[in-house]
């Protein structure tokens, strides 16, 4: 079975000369023809990311319409600095308007003038744009879905016999195809905040979570990198993470590097502004492994080392990628040597097998759970592979053991008295820090619990804004953001929620927080897994249409779908990116190889997972 990319062509349309009547759907920015989709990852062709668009000054004697139509033509230029753009307004305007304050993405729209409020003879005149909206990206740089009608005005007055905008507001207005041309993803890194779980034996636990924003292509993309990470976290993530960054901290602009520089030998220097001149220490090294994170996942060799500078250029600190990496998120992800399924032998699902990373025969991991008499219904494996949790009779019953010694099975952690499987217990997950997540799915009492360390006694977490029962569930290593499939209405819908840590290391607390909606309404989610810092891997189906394997972004950006396996049970994939997805179709697993062919593993199973 093969596996391709099928949902995320960038359409591309020619380049047409200003319309006389100003319609988005089919002139300027926008698309003459075709489906708009989303873009998925990687999967944009060479030739459309090289696209170099140019703006053109206005012209003389152009009417309103041909204004405004030229000056939102100017604003998809590849132009930094949108010089082009401004030509078309009033010089007062042009020193007023802020392009960066928000982006408002469309999915299709048109524009046209509003008779009511024009009076050329009087030299001044409204023209009107109205659509549909996609999205929008605010001042943070992150991207928020928001479908719905979308309208603004531009205000033009006659200057020298001329047409110009003096009243327009800031930001930017974008096709979908023009945004994802111009812009592109990239994960800043934030420190956790982790509650007692940062302190749980008097050392100091620290993590990163990669904070997804999307940033305008630029000929040096290191700067604007650098200069989003200094601003912050965006405000979804923002209560549940921190930065070294001092406050109102920027780059040293005054030289031609504007700060950053990446030499030949991958070292990394970030020199700053006077509110670094007294930094150092633990901080300034929180701050080096900020850098080198978020710049690494965005370079394509290895750094080998982040310098933090003054505004006098002295070194601060400088951090080696070995230090690094101790920061890094794939301390909590864990080495994820084997991937993990349940075998069946027809009737029902029973022992826990484990697959090597190339062998595609799978063999009974030691202990318990490699025993006919798991009876398992669902497994989680904890990070480090030396213990798992599972859910056995019918849903009722939660129990940890060792996946190391041959020792029996302890009472149930977790009991729930739900008496169908379908009500019972979800399938655990377990964070980077080895609290362990579930859901009983009780009609009479459903609840979200942790336990903490995997022993318990279970935490119940409140789910703040929550709508329907928890079906399933999946917390990524950083133990701070966590996927939740949710029913609302008979649909599974996807959401994703921050989690908050409170209390003490003997009375712990656990909140999710901030939900917001990652799947558009009539797409049912039956399984999702963590397949990055910032992407999911998910089956859903569109109303009325067929199963998909889809990956999409934490942001809800981007979407790629997977051909090959349809119909399928479950999916699973490791943060890890270089480890293969997973997938359980007709009572046998199947895993992705390198050359994008599903093959089937034996013996028999179903319900694959990856650690965590």
């Amino acid at each position: 079975m093969g596996a391709t990319g099928g949902r995320g062509r960038l359409l591309r349309r020619g380049w047409l000369p200003v319309c006389a009547a100003v319609l988005l759907a089919g002139c300027a920015s926008m698309p003459s023809s075709g489906e708009v989709r989303k873009v998925g990852d990687g999967q944009r062709a060479d030739a459309d990311s090289q696209v170099r668009v140019f703006g053109i000054a206005p012209h003389d004697g152009e009417n309103t319409s041909q204004i405004v139509s030229g000056f939102l033509e100017a604003t998809t230029s590849g132009e930094t600095d949108f010089s082009t753009a401004k030509k078309y307004l009033t010089k007062e305007m042009a020193a007023r308007w802020d392009p960066t304050a928000q982006i408002t993405v469309f999915s299709s729209g048109r524009q046209s003038p509003d008779a009511d409020s024009i009076s050329r003879k009087e030299g001044y005149a409204t023209v009107s744009l109205s659509g549909t909206k996609a999205a929008v990206v605010d001042t943070k740089h992150a991207y928020l879905p928001d479908q719905g009608e979308f309208r603004t005005s531009f205000h033009l007055v006659k200057q020298n016999n001329e047409w110009r905008i003096d009243g327009l507001r800031d930001g930017l207005v974008l096709s979908e195809p023009d945004f994802q041309r111009l812009y592109h993803s990239v994960n800043m890194y934030y420190f956790a905040k982790l509650g007692p779980d940062e302190h749980p034996d008097g050392s100091t636990v620290e993590t990163l979570v990669a904070d997804p924003v999307y940033l305008r292509n630029q000929t040096d993309p290191l700067v604007s990198t650098v200069s989003a990470l200094l601003g912050g976290p965006t405000d979804w993530l923002s209560p549940a993470v921190t930065s070294a960054a001092p406050s109102g901290i920027r780059l040293y602009d005054k030289t031609p590097d504007h700060g950053v520089t990446l030499d030949d030998s991958q070292r990394l220097r970030v020199r700053l502004d006077h509110s670094a001149d007294r930094m150092g220490g633990q901080r300034c090294a929180r701050l080096a492994a900020q850098l080198f994170a978020t710049v690494q996942a965005q370079a394509s060799a290895k750094l080998a080392s982040a310098d933090v500078e003054r505004a006098d250029g002295s070194l601060a600190c400088s951090l080696p990628s070995g230090q690094a990496q101790t920061y890094g998120p794939e301390n909590r992800v864990g080495s994820a040597t084997r991937q993990y399924y349940i075998g069946s032998d027809g009737q029902r699902q029973h022992p826990l097998l484990e697959l090597g990373q190339v062998n595609n025969s799978g063999s009974r991991v030691t202990g318990p759970f490699g025993d006919n008499k798991a009876d398992l219904d669902s497994v989680a494996v904890r990070r480090d592979e030396q213990v798992a949790a599972g859910v056995r009779n019918n849903g009722r019953e939660l129990v940890v053991g060792s996946l190391v010694y041959d020792e029996p099975l302890g009472d149930p952690v977790i009991r729930s008295n739900a008496t169908t499987a379908k009500d019972g217990l979800s399938a655990p997950s377990w964070d980077g820090f080895d609290d362990l997540w579930v859901a009983d799915r009780d009609p009479k009492a459903p609840k979200l619990l942790v336990l903490p360390d995997g022993r318990g006694p279970a935490v119940e977490a409140s789910v703040e804004g929550l709508e329907g029962r928890v079906e399933s569930l999946r917390v990524a290593s950083d133990g701070v953001r966590i996927a939740l499939v949710v029913e609302q209405d008979k649909v599974m819908r996807l959401l994703l929620g921050r989690i908050v840590r409170g209390g003490t290391l003997k009375h712990p607390q656990f909140s999710v927080t901030g939900l917001r909606m990652l799947t558009p309404p009539g797409e049912n989610v039956t399984s999702v897994s963590w397949a990055g810092a910032s992407r999911l891997v998910l089956l859903d189906r569109e109303s009325g249409g067929a199963q998909r394997i889809e990956y999409m972004s934490t942001d809800g950006s981007t979407s790629t779908a997977l051909q090959g396996v349809s119909e399928a049970a479950s999916v699973a994939a490791s943060e890890d990116q270089t480890k293969p997805l997973l997938a359980s179709y007709n009572g046998s697993v199947y895993r992705l190889g390198p050359d994008n062919n599903w093959k089937q593993v034996t013996p028999k199973g179903g319900s694959p997972v990856y650690p965590g």
